[in-house]
């Protein structure tokens, strides 16, 4: 056996891979059971006002007419923002959604989306016939 001046001894790495790539897959396993947070407790509507909102919506359809239809009550704009402002006055969630007529200009829907923010609605959904 002859030993070669110019070369140095090589070190097998692949044990050590081996051992690393074990080692990441415990610390995988491990890390998401490990939990890191304050504990906190969340008041929860009760199932009668989520049943009652729920059971009612607030639908607004826009007709070709100029006129609105509250939830099948069919009335003019101004008194369509007087009963918005009365069914919002006491509601926990303002949520509305708005319908036009299949042939009406998208700015007619936009002035009653304009005139329930003004109510004071937060959260506006658009319906397809």
């Amino acid at each position: 056996m002859a030993m070669n001046a110019g070369r140095g001894a090589e070190m097998n790495v692949t044990p050590l891979i081996d051992v690393l790539l074990v080692l990441i897959i415990i610390f995988m396993v491990i890390t998401p059971t490990k939990s890191l947070g304050l504990r906190t407790s969340v008041p929860e509507q009760s199932k009668d006002e989520a049943q009652a909102e729920a059971a009612h919506p607030v639908v607004v359809t826009v007709r070709e007419d100029g006129m609105a239809a509250l939830n099948q009550e069919v009335m003019g704009l101004a008194a369509l923002r007087a009963r918005l402002e009365e069914l919002y006055q006491k509601a926990a969630t303002r949520v509305i959604f708005v319908r036009g007529d299949k042939d009406i200009e998208f700015g007619r829907v936009a002035e009653v989306i304009a005139l329930a923010k003004d109510v004071g609605v937060s959260q506006v959904g658009l319906m397809t016939n």
